[in-house]
């Protein structure tokens, strides 16, 4: 690597003190295939022990290369192999003491989030799935740190619709048993297509089975890094924001890199991957919104929105890839409503709806994201919200997620404060047509044509 200049540096310390540049996340992925055991109670005992051990000195190390480097790194995360597989070697169904047992371990670390309670039916149930789905509005109800995922379907696979019905009926289980908190257990529930391994942001974190031993993952972010630079090119044409925002993404991603491999190197652990992902905070100045305004639209959710979020997306990951050879996750840029200052302004003066973010998720990172909907939504229609997000991945191939917040008692318009990093967010409008009769088939939408790549 070449020697950095003066002017190198200068530029990053800007990034860093002026335009929010952070880590956003250490994750350190954990195998748990070995914690396997009859007994539920001394299942959670390997499961706890596993982590505190593999993981007791992540949050110092992430402390201490904060204070070297002089980067903010804002979480520090860990991932397991989904508690289905594990807790499928049970005598129990309840899994929930596998959750309370990941929860002590992740307060006892010093941990922000720990991910994993997941299951993944693409395209069928074990018992073990069965198991964990049932549990996991009390799993999220007693636990503080605990994040849940299921993917139910894959490009390869499918859409698992049985799935689909009843995660609609989980999430309102959920929201119902968070009541007291504005439903803040359905802000740590996702639900995938096309799931990845490696990723390593909240709350759709897992380690994949086909992970190491234990690995570390960076997720970088820097919306403001990008909003920035793109200053610097007003007025000129859209080939000349590619390159600007192309080139920003190679920095940010080698500052990340820098990260990764330092702490995997003083963890005696694997380095994983960059997720060089555009993750906004509600902080002034770290949105995506306002990046796709810099490059010409009068309001994010407006006319030209997909166009401007295709273009930055495609242009952070060409950069990702020109920087490091390890580039994976989900990188791209993320569209959160309630973590995005930006996109909460976009909702409140009318520009931005729940479907023209449904038409953003074909060409961003992920799906839809952290979006409260009222209290009295039915769970035949959030699942068939679920359904048409999954549909855009599998047709796609590309990963989609849906991370809806039914508020008890809320309507449209009212707002709803979830606090630190999830933000705040005003309820948005969902359509009041049905799909109860389509979510009641159940069955197994067949994988489409492009599945068929061998």
């Amino acid at each position: 690597m070449s020697v950095l200049s003066i002017k190198d540096v200068l530029e990053t310390t800007e990034m860093i003190t002026q335009n929010n540049l952070d880590v956003r996340t250490i994750t350190m992925g954990i195998s748990l295939l070995d914690c396997a055991h009859p007994d539920i109670d001394v299942c959670a005992r390997r499961i706890y022990d596993k982590i505190t051990s593999k993981a007791e000195h992540l949050v110092r190390t992430g402390e201490d290369l904060e204070a070297e480097l002089g980067i903010p790194i804002i979480n520090k995360r860990v991932s397991v192999t989904p508690i289905a597989i594990v807790g499928g070697s049970c005598d129990s169904k309840d899994y929930v003491p596998l959750a309370k047992a990941m929860d002590r371990a992740a307060h006892e670390i010093g941990i922000n989030f720990i991910g994993g309670f997941s299951s993944l039916v693409d395209k069928g149930y074990t018992q073990g799935d069965r198991n964990l789905i049932a549990s996991i509005p009390e799993a999220l109800a007693t636990t503080e740190l605990v994040c849940s995922s299921v993917s139910l379907g894959s490009t390869k696979c499918g859409i698992n619709m049985d799935a689909v019905a009843q995660m609609g009926r989980v999430v309102k289980e959920t929201a119902a048993r968070t009541a007291d908190r504005d439903a803040i257990g359905c802000a740590k529930l996702v639900v995938f297509c096309n799931s990845v391994p490696d990723n390593p942001f909240m709350a759709g974190a897992y380690h994949g089975v086909q992970e190491p031993e234990s690995v570390v993952s960076v997720g970088v972010s820097g919306p403001g890094v990008v909003k920035h630079a793109l200053e610097a090119v007003r007025g000129q044409d859209i080939g000349a924001v590619a390159e600007m925002i192309k080139r920003t993404a190679f920095k940010i991603t080698r500052v990340g890199q820098l990260v990764a491999q330092e702490a995997a190197k003083r963890l005696e652990t694997q380095f994983g991957i960059i997720d060089l992902s555009l993750a906004p905070t509600p902080a002034v100045g770290d949105s995506v919104a306002h990046i796709l305004e810099e490059i010409g639209l009068e309001s994010c959710g407006g006319p030209g929105t997909t166009a401007a979020l295709a273009m930055l997306n495609d242009a952070v990951k060409k950069g990702g890839l020109m920087a490091s050879s390890y580039v994976g996750g989900l990188s791209g840029a993320f569209i959160p409503v309630s973590e995005d200052a930006g996109m909460i302004a976009a909702v409140e003066r009318g520009s931005l709806r729940l479907e023209k973010l449904e038409a953003m998720t074909c060409v961003c990172s992920v799906g839809l994201d952290m979006i409260a909907i009222p209290g009295d939504t039915t769970a035949e229609t959030i699942s068939a919200i679920i359904a048409d997000e999954a549909a855009i991945g599998m047709i796609n191939n590309k990963t989609t997620a849906v991370r809806v917040i039914p508020v008890p008692g809320k309507k449209v318009g009212d707002p709803v404060e979830f606090g630190g990093l999830l933000g705040y967010a005003p309820v948005m409008e969902v359509s009041k047509f049905k799909a109860d009769e389509f979510i009641a088939r159940g069955g197994r939408i067949p994988a489409p044509v492009r599945s068929l790549t061998n």
